[in-house]
């Protein structure tokens, strides 16, 4: 090898390493700073034994990959996921938590975690799984998670969420579960809604929700779960909701103000093993039909103006005034 051969290859060695120190900077770079995001959540909380759990776990003198609740990817050893779920934890959430940006799935259910959602979390991009369900969140549902493309799952259930539904939520077409139940949510369904060709179950019970049964809904031919529960909706069930809705296991619109007959088209959803019509406004007859669903488990429809049964083949238990 003649003397410029070998110094052009010294110096292509010199510049690999380099780079190659500097990729490994840089990963290090990457976890530590999925480590300050993680320890600025635990310095959010307030003191009490669970805490004290992670002060001790959630520690510098480990790796990250290592503490109580957190998932990392076997290539880069970036946090995936964090799972926190019914430990009793109480505290906010801090900004930083949007600095996960390898974050798949996010779960912090069952805690008392309170305060409104830092905008951060929108950065949280490749996020599927979202479950802040039984805390005590405030604040209006924020337009950002119309950014979360991937997201699959959200639940936001049992906190104090207020304000309207926002129609940006219509964006996340990969959506498949959405449940808001037990907040303050006031107004309607948005039209937008019909757009979420993929989502499947849709619980929005016990709210202030206000105006016409959104039958936009029912044009997400995906949905088998539907709820309702417990608003101030008003008008009257489609008769082509099962022609609409063929996969619908799960009906719930109990205690609202619904009117007229029940649609004697409800036979024809047959997937149908659920269905809570209890505490509306419905007159005329049980529809015959409604014998001859073969899934159903239970049925409910007291509290309404119904005059009578008709339904004979399945033995089910139906109660009226």
């Amino acid at each position: 090898m003649s003397k410029a051969m070998g110094k052009i290859h010294y110096l292509f060695l010199i510049n690999f390493s380099l780079v190659s120190l500097a990729m490994m900077a840089a990963g290090n770079s990457n976890v530590t700073t999925d480590q300050l995001a993680l320890l600025a959540l635990r310095d959010r909380m307030i003191n009490s034994e669970p805490r004290e759990i992670l002060a001790k776990n959630w520690s510098i003198t480990s790796s990250v990959c290592d503490w109580i609740g957190v998932t990392c990817g076997s290539r880069h050893r970036r946090v995936t996921a964090l799972n926190i779920s019914k430990m009793n934890l109480t505290g906010t959430l801090p900004p930083q938590l949007g600095n996960l940006s390898f974050l798949v799935s996010l779960n912090i259910s069952r805690n008392n975690f309170h305060g409104e959602l830092p905008p951060e979390l929108v950065h949280l991009r490749r996020l599927r799984y979202l479950n802040f369900r039984t805390n005590n969140l405030s604040g209006e549902l924020p337009s950002w998670f119309g950014y979360l493309h991937k997201l699959q799952f959200l639940s936001l259930g049992n906190n104090s969420f207020s304000g309207s539904i926002p129609p940006s939520i219509s964006n996340m077409s990969k959506l498949e579960t959405l449940c808001l139940s037990f907040n303050s949510i006031e107004g309607t369904v948005p039209t937008e809604f019909q757009n979420l060709h993929n989502l499947k179950t849709l619980v929005v019970e016990y709210n202030p929700l206000s105006g016409p049964l959104p039958l936009h809904v029912f044009n997400i031919s995906s949905l088998e779960n539907i709820a309702f529960w417990n608003n101030n909706l008003y008008g009257i069930l489609p008769d082509d909701i099962c022609q609409r809705l063929k996969k619908l296991t799960w009906l719930n619109l109990a205690y609202n103000n619904l009117i007229g007959r029940i649609p004697s088209t409800v036979s024809q959803c047959s997937q149908l093993r659920y269905l809570s019509l209890s505490g509306n406004h419905f007159t005329g007859p049980i529809p015959m039909g409604i014998g001859n669903l073969t899934m159903l488990e239970q049925i409910h429809l007291q509290m309404n103006n119904l005059t009578g049964s008709d339904v004979k083949a399945q033995p089910l238990s139906i109660s009226l005034d």
